[in-house]
């Protein structure tokens, strides 16, 4: 994996630590990127200014550096985010069966994500909220920034992990649709998922994405996949059988047989999904599940400077 070792990952229902540790490794790293101009300031604390209320004052804070600052609460919020997970029986690839290998799938990768952004908004004293969906939307719960919700939003991803869905389809146009009508205020929306939806013709599918661009929300889109099987169709040359998460459908094929075709296909949706995030103005994070986490976190930090102008 690189980032995390095998006897970690046995604890995903521990989501809460692991997201501990892609938030400091991630914050000691800023500060040997390129993006080391971005300082991660938690606000739990701001100065005081003539006016303000002295009972909201930190006293203890005073006594250590002879400086008023004021203590700030839930209510404080600075940005609302509404972290959207595709959570359809797709997004479970790979699945490995006890004893081989142990990788994380495309859901664990994206709950781990979406626990590490929660861990980083929460330290911001910033506002959370979850919506999952496959066939429907499952789950929606609102933006708020008390530990007690971040607890929830976690364990809502932890009963997933431990009990994944089965032959459940992607229908993330219509998804969208109603996320984008459900969210009233301005707000960050990040969206993990393969974006794989079946059907023929994506034109639904940009146009919910364009929907959340139109009611003014500023979107981030993790497009989640396994890059060597996903991407890159690399398997090794001898019969195959692949079968449909969502369907159960199986079909029995040489790789080679079909990997021209299959590349091109992959390779002209990855194209259309660029071009289209480019055209709303969106950003996009290619995230390749066996990859770390730095590359979203960031987007999420550029993304909320912008917000903060």
């Amino acid at each position: 994996m690189g980032y995390f070792d095998q006897y970690e990952l046995r604890h995903l229902s521990k989501l809460d630590l692991l997201a501990k540790q892609v938030v400091e490794g991630f914050i000691i790293g800023l500060h040997k990127s390129p993006f080391h101009g971005f300082s991660v300031e938690f606000a739990e604390h701001r100065l005081y200014n003539t006016g303000d209320n002295i009972k909201n004052v930190d006293w203890k804070v005073y006594a250590r550096t002879e400086k008023l600052f004021l203590k700030k609460y839930e209510e404080e919020t600075n940005l609302r985010c509404q972290i959207v997970i595709d959570a359809s029986s797709s997004m479970h690839y790979p699945k490995f069966k006890a004893g081989k290998k142990l990788e994380l799938s495309k859901f664990e990768f994206s709950a781990l994500g979406a626990a590490s952004l929660m861990n980083l908004l929460k330290k911001q004293r910033d506002a959370f909220g979850i919506t999952l969906f496959d066939e429907t939307i499952s789950e929606h719960l609102r933006p708020k920034s008390s530990h007690t919700h971040y607890k929830l939003l976690l364990s809502k991803l932890e009963n997933i992990i431990s009990n994944p869905p089965v032959n459940k389809s992607t229908s993330a146009a219509d998804s969208l649709h109603k996320i984008a009508e459900s969210i009233h205020k301005r707000s960050m929306v990040v969206i993990f998922s393969d974006m794989f939806e079946r059907t023929e013709d994506n034109s639904e599918l940009f146009s919910a994405l364009q929907h959340l661009k139109h009611n003014k929300h500023e979107v981030v889109l993790v497009h989640v996949f396994d890059k060597t099987t996903e991407m890159d169709f690399d398997f090794p040359e001898k019969p195959h059988i692949f079968i449909d998460m969502e369907s159960g459908a199986e079909v029995k094929v040489q790789p080679s047989e079909v990997k021209d075709q299959y590349l091109t296909q992959m390779n002209a949706f990855r194209k259309n999904l660029k071009t289209k995030c480019l055209q709303y103005k969106m950003d996009m994070v290619e995230a390749d599940i066996k990859q770390g986490y730095n590359e979203i976190l960031q987007a999420y930090l550029i993304k909320r400077k912008k917000m903060a102008i």
